[in-house]
């Protein structure tokens, strides 16, 4: 029964559960009160950390349709063969739902702010989301939603998606204070205080009381001003005054709370914070969306084409999708600057998602419920505890004392070997480097991600505004007539090229804007128009709701531009006017934007395109692309330019204003005329190359991901340093099958090769790069994916990338155990910074919330400073662990020693190691700042390797038997007195040194971090500690001694490292996939694949059977 009714919620999605059904059982709920009582309430503390033993300990199993209880488990997260579970928790269902003309019953449950309802249909709970669960089309969006909801709709749709607010609820003190209280580690404490106050420790007790205090004090003001911040943020635009539509011509004012998916709102023309998700009906809007992307430069969002307004009917009638029609929709908490409107009409949008559900909402929720971090580190580490606290009771067993006594002492050695300041030692190197971060202008919202940072082995860059230059220089241009290239010219603002339809494309086919007067828009358009010399001129309010069908913005030559016999006359000069009448907006999926305009005084309407060269010639007729077409765009490419090119089509006249409002950009881009190419140039940023170096002598690998051209971004990774000048690039150039053929890739040389290369000899592992498009990596992934992870282990550059390639190529990269760091400017990049083990957004924006860290200067420079500081965290936190566990050992020993004598250490002794000793050095051990430059050797992942168990061991025996040896010699010598205790007093000194020897031996530099030395506050304190310890040890005072209960060497590490260096040496098989990879391929004959050979794809019936075969082409 419990396999058959398991049911899986947000399947295929990243936080996919497994769901299973219980029931409420009062016999069961009887017992565990009991069992609750009788121990003290320790059971339920158990069941409150372990929710799935709650809910199987006072439930019984049930269908899920009839559960009272749900079960939720991760399957994300799941290790069968471990038998790993994810987070659970038990959730009751079967509400009711009162309607003020009915009652509805339904039964749902609430997980991280989202509702979860039951669907008799398909037999399991599911997500409203919000009109997109509809799956309607673009034309269904204007006729049945267009009219807005009246009130009784509306009352029923809140019901189901609740008040239209994403609601930052800020627990009380009281609550934080019992979940912070009821913490494992903190109970484990107040049974350590208990303990510690039987055996007579009431001032150590009391210290470690005042130490939890003041660490629960600081840790709940952190969260509670983490929570007061995020309330604050999302608060301050929350609730704002819309107007919205009750049918036809009926409008009312209400609060945006009341808002729910279906609803039709006016966009005011002054601009306002979007309160929700709402797609565009009519009008167009300016919006900023910094606070999605990280990116500042305003967008323009048209309204969704209604395809069957068109008298072609539905044709590319498309299921409405607010990834896939972004360009139209208005996102939650972005600023609409802006807006337009023609005709007298309101500038209107339907609501698609309101709440948690919108875009806000989503980002929002990934705050407050963050993916736990899975590091080999903190696993190894909760491991090594536990084997701590075994050792650590198996040492009493050899006692011949009372079995009472050896449980009395077990538990109190127990105590010992978990140190008090143990959570917050594992944490400093992670504050400190977060501190030393945030000084070069590096903010974390996910500061547990800095020591993973220290792991990582390959980072991919984007490439404009990444690695070259966020502005882009014009070079020249070169016109196409007649289907043939003109030669280069420098300049388009010429007087003989102003009639030209390759300016006037230039010159209209953009999404400038002008805001407070100032043109503002992409940087690419901005370059592009000011290299024309026009002029951009907006229609204002009064003349858009006085005129019927007026362009909403024009452009005209300058004067100087004019023939002198044009500008005087008016009406001459309007002849020369071109109006904007709809864009299409650029897509990065289709890698092109177009304009429909008119010239002022003529009937007849152009399309103008620009775009991807590649693309935009696909879309013109054959005869007006000049046949050396392929030729001119590689030279340029070559040499590193970005390229666009443009094309124009003469528009029918049935074509009118109203329609070309409605009609599929489809319709518009094709059978274009092809008018030359625009050649513009992206300089490298100064410090690329030297930090690319830096990288690769780090053994860092470094990967190009861009939209960009396939040939400039290879030329710009040689000219970066991202591909030598000896090394040889193959692109993979792969072919969907077609006409009955099964997919293929075809191999070729990027560039003819050197000559002392021209041996036809297999290539070394380190002479070759992969280099592929966006459209080859997507038949890669389809057809070719025994091939696929052989490709990523040397691709190098990957152009033509939209969004999600990027994020399914970040994933590709990890699973084959890469730790992939991802560089970006946040614009197309955020799927890919998120995915990523570290994204980092070159942004303005100091916390940005689409990646863990956000660089303030946009350089990447960022890169080494955030992976040097993450290895020095991380070595950090590995010294900080073997410190702490060589003090629980040490402390173990000695307590066990004295043990067996029937002695103890005094009170104020244990108070002194823990607060003078431990804290000081721990914290001040910390400090070391990260070493300056980037080495090849990388720090370990986990604290279960050979070398670190060996240094661990080794120094645990060093210190066991100086130990004993003392315990013996003093018992031998003549004035040896039990009574006067000595060997407390011996123990005691003995152990004090051996921490401070253990904190220097552990306290690791390079190259990791400065060497201790520079550390001076440590270096201060063990040198004030020593010398303390050796005064009151040679020059008793009598009220130290009396205080301490006292009475009256430099550790060789040579023998050490030989042995770990003897035991470690033997040649290792790699554990990661891409290592098994490089060895498997450098012994393969056939790879890379041959120059001007043909990988076909085996036809099989399986598919998920992917083979190949290398055939050569003679």
């Amino acid at each position: 029964m419990e396999k058959e009714d398991l049911k899986i919620v947000n399947r295929g999605l990243e936080d996919e559960m497994e769901l299973s059904g219980y029931r409420l059982c009062r016999w069961k709920l009887v017992l565990v009160g009991l069992g609750g009582l009788c121990t003290g309430g320790f059971l339920f503390l158990l069941l409150y950390w372990m929710p799935e033993w709650c809910v199987k300990a006072t439930c019984t199993r049930s269908a899920v349709r009839d559960a009272e209880v749900a079960l939720l488990q991760s399957t994300v997260c799941m290790k069968p063969q471990l038998n790993f579970l994810g987070s659970l928790t038990p959730h009751i269902m079967g509400k009711y739902i009162f309607l003020s003309f009915f009652v509805l019953q339904k039964r749902y449950f609430t997980l991280h702010s989202t509702k979860y309802f039951w669907n008799d249909t398909i037999q399991n709970f599911e997500v409203l989301k919000g009109l997109e669960d509809l799956s309607m089309t673009c034309s269904s969006v204007h006729s049945k939603h267009s009219a807005g909801l009246n009130k009784n709709q509306q009352e029923y749709r809140r019901c189901f998606f609740g008040l239209n607010e994403i609601d930052v609820k800020v627990p009380s003190l009281f609550k934080l204070l019992i979940k912070e209280v009821l913490n494992p580690f903190y109970i484990f404490q107040l049974f350590s205080v208990i303990l510690w106050c039987t055996d007579e420790y009431y001032y150590y007790a009391m210290a470690i009381v005042i130490m939890s205090v003041i660490s629960i004090a600081t840790s709940l003001y952190t969260i509670k001003k983490q929570y007061v911040m995020l309330h604050d943020m999302v608060a301050a635009h929350s609730t704002v005054r819309v107007t919205v539509c009750r049918g036809e011509n009926e409008t009312e004012e209400a609060l945006s709370t009341d808002l729910v998916p279906g609803d039709v709102i006016v966009i005011p023309s002054n601009g306002t914070i979007m309160p929700c998700d709402a797609v565009l009906i009519c009008g167009t809007c300016i919006v900023n969306e910094s606070m999605l992307t990280g990116e500042s430069v305003p967008v323009t969002k048209t309204d969704l084409p209604n395809p069957q307004q068109d008298k072609k009917g539905g044709h590319g009638d498309a299921i409405y999708s607010t990834e896939e029609h972004k360009r139209h929709t208005l996102f939650c908490g972005t600023n609409v600057i802006q807006t337009r409107y023609y005709t007298g009409e309101m500038v209107k949008a339907v609501v698609v998602q309101t709440g948690f559900s919108t875009a806000k909402g989503q980002l929002i929720r990934s705050i407050l419920y963050p993916k736990p971090t899975d590091f080999k580190l903190y696993r190894d580490a909760y491991l090594f505890l536990l084997c701590l606290v075994a050792v650590a009771s198996v040492v009493f067993v050899y006692s011949l004392e009372p079995v009472k006594e050896i449980i009395v002492k077990s538990l109190d050695i127990i105590t010992i070997t978990v140190p008090p300041a143990l959570p917050a030692a594992m944490t400093a190197g992670i504050v400190y480097a977060q501190r030393r971060l945030r000084k070069v202008g590096i903010f974390s919202i996910s500061p547990q991600r800095i020591n993973i940072c220290g792991q990582l082995n390959l980072v991919c860059f984007d490439k404009t505004g990444t690695l070259t230059e966020d502005g882009l220089d014009m070079w020249g241009i070169q016109r196409v007539e007649d289907g043939r290239f003109h030669h280069s010219e420098e300049k388009a603002d010429d007087k003989s090229l102003f009639t030209t339809k390759f300016v006037s494309c230039m010159a209209t086919c953009h999404s400038l804007t002008k805001i407070e007067g100032q043109l503002s828009g992409d940087p690419l358009d901005l370059k592009m128009f000011e290299a024309t010399g026009w002029i951009l001129v907006e229609a204002t309010e009064e003349e858009t709701a006085h005129h019927d069908r007026i362009e909403l913005t024009y452009v005209k030559p300058p004067n100087q531009l004019l023939p002198p016999s044009v500008i005087s006359p008016e009406q001459d000069m309007a002849s020369y006017m071109i109006g904007i009448v709809r864009q299409f907006s650029f897509s990065s999926a289709l890698q092109r934007m177009s304009v429909v305009v008119r010239q002022i005084g003529e009937r007849r309407m152009d399309a103008y395109l620009k775009g991807a060269p590649e693309v935009v010639a696909s879309l013109c007729k054959k005869e007006t692309v000049p046949e050396d077409f392929a030729e001119v765009l590689e030279d340029y490419t070559k040499q590193g330019f970005r390229v666009i090119a443009l094309a124009h089509r003469r528009l029918e006249s049935k074509l009118t204003f109203h329609k070309v409002q409605n009609i599929n950009r489809d319709q518009i881009e094709k059978n274009m005329d092809f008018l030359g190419l625009i050649i513009m140039q992206n300089k490298l940023k100064t410090e690329t190359p030297g930090v690319l170096e830096d990288l690769r002598h780090a053994n860092i690998r470094t990967v190009m991901v861009t939209g960009d051209n396939m040939l400039t971004a290879i030329s710009v990774a040689r000219d970066c340093g991202m591909i030598q000048p000896q090394d040889r690039v193959i692109i993979a150039d792969a072919l969907p099958p077609k006409d009955g053929q099964t997919a293929k890739i075809n191999w070729h040389y990027a560039d003819k090769p050197s000559k002392h290369l021209n041996k036809p000899t297999k290539l070394e592992v380190s002479q070759y790069h992969f280099a592929m498009s966006g459209k080859s990596f997507s038949v890669i992934i389809e057809h070719f994916q025994d091939l696929l992870q052989k490709l990523v282990l040397h691709g190098t550059v990957f152009a033509r990338m939209a969004p999600d390639q990027k994020t399914q190529l970040v994933e590709t990269l990890e699973s084959v155990d890469y730790f992939v760091g991802m560089c970006g400017d946040g614009a197309n990049d955020c799927g890919a910074l998120k995915r990523a083990h570290a994204g980092i957004s070159l942004s303005e924006l100091e916390a940005s919330v689409a990646s863990p860290f956000t660089s303030t200067t946009p350089s990447i420079t960022c890169v080494p400073n955030l992976i040097r500081e993450g290895r020095a965290a991380l070595i950090t936190s590995f010294c900080v662990f073997k410190f702490m566990a060589l003090y629980s050992i040490i402390q173990c020993l000695s307590v066990a020693l004295l043990y067996s004598i029937g002695s103890n250490l005094g009170d104020f002794q244990f108070l002194f190691i823990d607060l003078a000793i431990i804290l000081l050095i721990v914290f001040t051990m910390s400090l070391n700042s990260a070493w300056k430059e980037l080495v090849a050797q990388r720090p370990p992942s986990g604290l279960v390797s050979g070398p670190l168990l060996f240094s661990v061991l080794t120094q645990i025996f060093i210190c066991l038997g100086f130990q004993i040896m003392a315990f013996l010699l003093i018992q031998n010598l003549d004035w040896y007195s039990k009574i006067m205790n000595d060997v407390n007093t011996t123990l005691f000194f003995v152990s004090s040194f051996q921490y401070l020897i253990v904190a220097i031996v552990f306290s690791k530099g390079k190259p990791f971090r400065q060497p201790s030395y520079k550390n001076w506050p440590f270096v201060l304190s063990a040198l004030i500690l020593i010398v303390f310890l050796f005064f009151i040890m040679f020059f008793p005072i009598a009220e130290i001694d009396q205080f301490l209960e006292v009475r009256l060497f430099r550790i060789d590490l040579f023998g050490t490292k030989c042995l770990s260096w003897l035991c470690c040496r033997q040649k290792k098989v790699p554990k990661a996939r891409y290592m098994h990879l490089a060895q498997e391929l450098s012994v393969d004959p056939d790879w890379p694949p041959k120059p001007k050979s043909t990988t076909e794809a085996k036809p099989t019936p399986h598919l998920d059977d992917c083979s190949y075969q290398i055939e050569a082409i003679s």
